[in-house]
């Protein structure tokens, strides 16, 4: 079978920025998929990588370099970055430049791989600044005047605090605010398919939400797209010419995960390797390991593994072995890997056949289960769960009209027992503790016909639909109402 690539065009070029790998190109990647929150799943992946990588001549893509790659991660926290950025602007007001200047550069490479939102912008403006005025002190005109640029291209109105900066590097600063509102702009345009109303971040600013369309001077950005929990890959656009169009499948790069182990999170299993497969090429292997765990949520389970050709979009093999408890047995799993890599099939795996369901495909005994009742009951019929409803909602009706009945009655007897009624059957206008008992008692009245009015028109409704919806067999049901003494009840059974 073979499993092609999700097409969608890309007017630009998305650059992505990826480390350079010491030695030869890794050749495999080893991806968990499922649930990336699953902590099982990223254990027996786990113990799968640590086997095949164990064996000499293996060149797998290890995690820190698929972290790398795909979502490269500060040396510290933001507190521990704000704190070298200090360290750097005390260099600076000391004059030593030169010291300064590593130092400063390498808070900005770190800011760029903190999570995206105002406190990494804001950071991002500060080191930006202190490398402008040490550039300057250092009579590095030009390169003080980008780094300026970095923040005015994004921030036309960004204004230097009087009390930290001289006259003449404010008078730089506004020199250069005013050269760039006259210089031409390039149109971007930033869409996410899969994932509308995405929010779109450039340099780590909050630019709006997709589809966007922006005014941007020319350079290269780093661009973000970020959706509740799907967060895209950082992506460098350079951003040149009249216009600049971008489209990022968010669904497909917010789906990978990089902790606690590479995964790819999907509910389709053929979505699953066609994401995987894209995710080989933007890794540069040539072939994925896809890890599931399958099974009920207690008891074994069957760990497989299918080895995807990225340059091919073809499935090579699929094998598998039921679980003891928590941990792979190291034999199956050496038998697994045994398969993986060389397509050698040992008695411990099930090889996946053509055309034949695997068993960590078929559903599980309490999916079956459901299955089963489900086929039994007939399939779900919209217009008959409407039914269901409206009858429910004019039985507790009904059984609401039972019980303030049983309440009006109480009351009558309340008046009778206690002498509040004369001869004509009335309540004298001086007898105020009557009157309440007769103003609560018409109160419960007005009530008690508005239930039983809707009750009726509910249950009438809900027989009709119950009539008209399809069934292959209508489900017996049953309403019961039951009212005495000490209270009402009221009851809808059947199978639904």
């Amino acid at each position: 079978m073979t499993f092609l690539n999700n097409s969608y065009s890309l007017v630009v070029v998305l650059a992505l920025a990826l480390g350079n790998v010491a030695g030869a190109a890794p050749r495999r990647v080893v991806v968990a998929n499922g649930d990336c929150k699953d902590a099982e799943l990223s254990s027996q992946t786990k113990a799968l990588y640590d086997t095949l990588v164990a064996r000499p001549g293996e060149n797998v893509l290890t995690a820190s370099d698929f972290v790398e790659r795909l979502f490269p991660q500060p040396s510290g926290s933001f507190e521990d970055i704000k704190r070298q950025l200090e360290a750097a602007q005390g260099q600076f007001y000391e004059a030593r430049y030169a010291r300064a200047a590593p130092a400063i550069d390498e808070v900005l490479r770190q800011v760029a791989r903190l999570p995206v939102g105002e406190a990494r912008w804001k950071l991002y403006v500060d080191a930006l600044l202190l490398q402008a005025v040490n550039y300057r002190a250092m009579g590095r005109v030009k390169e003080s005047d980008e780094a300026f640029r970095g923040v005015l291209r994004l921030d036309a109105q960004y204004e230097l605090d009087p009390n930290y900066y001289t006259p003449s590097t404010r008078q730089a600063f506004d020199r250069l605010r005013r050269e760039l509102a006259r210089a031409k702009k390039v149109r971007l345009s930033v869409q996410s398919s899969t994932l509308p109303a995405a929010e779109v971040f450039l340099d780590g600013r909050s630019m709006g939400q997709t589809p966007l369309t922006l005014e941007v001077h020319a350079g290269t950005y780093e661009l973000t797209l970020k959706k509740g929990a799907a967060v895209s890959f950082p992506h460098q656009i350079p951003v040149q010419g009249e216009e600049t169009p971008v489209l990022v499948d968010l669904a497909y790069e917010g789906a990978i995960s990089a902790s606690p182990f590479p995964c790819l999170a999907s509910a389709d299993g053929e979505q699953g390797l066609s994401h995987a497969i894209r995710l080989g090429g933007t890794l540069g292997v040539e072939e994925v390991i896809v890890v599931k765990l399958e099974g009920a949520s207690s008891g074994p389970k069957w760990l497989a593994a299918t080895v995807l050709n990225v340059e091919g979009g073809q499935k090579l093999r699929e094998g598998g072995f039921k679980t003891r408890g928590l941990d792979a047995p190291a034999e199956s799993l050496n038998a697994l890997v045994d398969f993986v890599t060389t397509g050698k099939a040992q008695p411990s795996v099930v090889v996946a056949q053509a055309n034949i369901q695997p068993p960590w495909e078929a559903p599980s005994a309490e999916q079956a289960g459901l299955s089963e009742a489900t086929a039994k009951s007939g399939s779900v019929r919209p217009l008959r769960v409407v039914s269901y409803v409206t009858l429910g909602a004019g039985v507790a009706a009904l059984a609401g009209t039972g019980i303030l009945r049983l309440a009006i009655q109480k009351d009558s007897q309340a008046l009778e027992q206690g002498n509040h009624l004369n001869a004509n059957g009335n309540v004298n206008a001086d007898d105020r503790v009557g009157r309440e008992i007769v103003n609560r008692m018409a109160g419960k009245v007005r009530i008690h016909n508005g239930l039983l009015i809707g009750s009726g028109a509910a249950l009438a409704t809900g027989l009709v639909l119950f009539l008209l919806s399809p069934a292959e067999a209508p489900p017996p049901v049953s309403v019961g109402v039951v009212a005495g003494p000490n209270g009402a009840g009221a009851s809808l059974s059947g199978t639904f």
